[in-house]
């Protein structure tokens, strides 16, 4: 339309000065010239502003993945001291613990900082990396890549990461409600539980009520259960969850972990666990949680439990107890051994708590001999960043 405009003027200009048509047709060229220039202008700010939005894969802020950094310190008053607790063991089970990653101490302890993050890379996987640092090492706990959008509601993950292994296995301790993990899952996977090179299909039935069923395959390392690296690892579960009303709901599993021992034999760990959540009002509520799990390894069965209570009083504040116990032995370590805990934890605002718990433990023994604890912790935790939801 503005070129019709343009002839349209020059014709007029034309016939009022017929004597002039070199200039005309000269004044016509350059105009459309200048509207050819502005036209492609208009084009190269359209185009920068794709490759700068949001919404484009040039954007470089879509590669920037989510990032987060928890801190975990504590104090700790215990009644035994740290060059004796440092060799302890779990009779029939553990000779000699290897590592104590929470509480080493009695003082003052860093205990950990957790470093991850997390990223979609393209419309098909997300990736996620956890690397563990403490004063003496650095390490990458997780690193994995998950699917999304596959048919049927299957999910596949892959990588380096913790196994969905009964009900506590894959949340790391910061998430979890006590400072130190049950002492069945001590005795039986050790302080980082079963955590390996690997890769995991879930399925989840299209069902109302939540049922999901699970399948991995690991490496094996795990030294307390399995420990033969050379051999795989198959685990298997199902969990599923269901309402009992307007305000309460139950989740249930159960799991299976078998593979090889470092002596080339079969170890095989069986596991069930139940949860129960009553909420009150948007802030309060009751959970009590139980797991039990049975192990035969090279012939021996062991086996043991813990039994939870906790009570979220409002969004800050939250008070629980538990009780341990490793019912099933060895031949020559009949008696029970058996942990009490009670903790009261403040939360002054969201990621960030402060953690204290006192503990009676009968469980250890130095140099074959066994010790009554009692141990006061206080410890905090801060999370920065983003990062997921916790599991209750």
């Amino acid at each position: 339309m503005k070129k019709t405009i343009l002839l349209s003027m020059a014709t007029s200009t034309l016939l009022l000065h017929a004597g002039d048509v070199k200039a005309l047709e000269k004044r016509v060229a350059s105009l459309e010239e200048a509207l050819e220039v502005s036209h492609k202008r208009i084009d190269k700010e359209k185009i920068d502003e794709a490759m700068t939005s949001k919404n484009n894969s040039f954007n470089q802020k879509a590669f920037i993945p989510d990032i987060s950094l928890i801190l975990n310190a504590s104090a700790v008053s215990r009644t035994i001291k740290n060059s004796t607790y440092e060799g302890y063991g779990i009779d029939g089970f553990v000779d000699k613990i290897d590592e104590i990653p929470v509480n080493k101490n009695r003082g003052f302890n860093l205990n950990y900082a957790e470093f991850g993050m997390h990223s979609a890379v393209g419309p098909y996987f997300d990736a996620d990396a956890i690397f563990h640092l403490s004063p003496d090492s650095f390490e990458i706990e997780e690193a994995y890549i998950t699917t999304k959008k596959m048919p049927y509601n299957v999910q596949v993950k892959a990588g380096t990461f913790k196994s969905g292994f009964g009900r506590i296995n894959a949340i790391h301790q910061h998430a979890q409600h006590f400072v130190v993990q049950p002492l069945v899952y001590e005795a039986m996977f050790g302080v980082e539980g079963i955590k390996d090179p690997g890769i995991s299909v879930n399925w989840v039935a299209p069902t109302d009520t939540y049922i999901m069923l699970g399948a991995e395959v690991q490496q094996g390392s795990n030294e307390l259960s399995f420990g033969e690296s050379d051999s795989l690892l198959y685990v298997g579960y199902i969990k599923g969850g269901f309402d009992l009303g307007d305000y309460t709901t139950a989740l249930w599993g159960t799991s299976i972990a078998k593979g090889k021992t470092d002596t080339d034999k079969d170890s095989t760990v069986y596991g069930v666990d139940f949860t129960l959540k009553q909420t009150i009002d948007s802030y309060s509520s009751v959970t009590w949680q139980s797991e039990y799990l049975h192990r035969d390894r090279d012939n021996v069965k062991q086996a043991g439990f813990y039994t939870q209570l906790l009570y979220d009083l409002n969004s800050n504040w939250e008070v629980g107890a538990r009780y341990d116990a490793l019912t099933k032995n060895s031949l020559t370590h009949t008696d029970d051994l058996k942990k009490y805990s009670t903790i009261v934890a403040y939360k002054p605002f969201e990621f960030t708590k402060l953690r204290l718990q006192y503990t009676f433990d009968d469980s250890k023994s130095f140099q074959n001999e066994r010790k009554e604890i009692h141990e006061f912790s206080l410890e905090y935790v801060v999370e920065i960043g983003a990062h997921g939801a916790h599991a209750f």
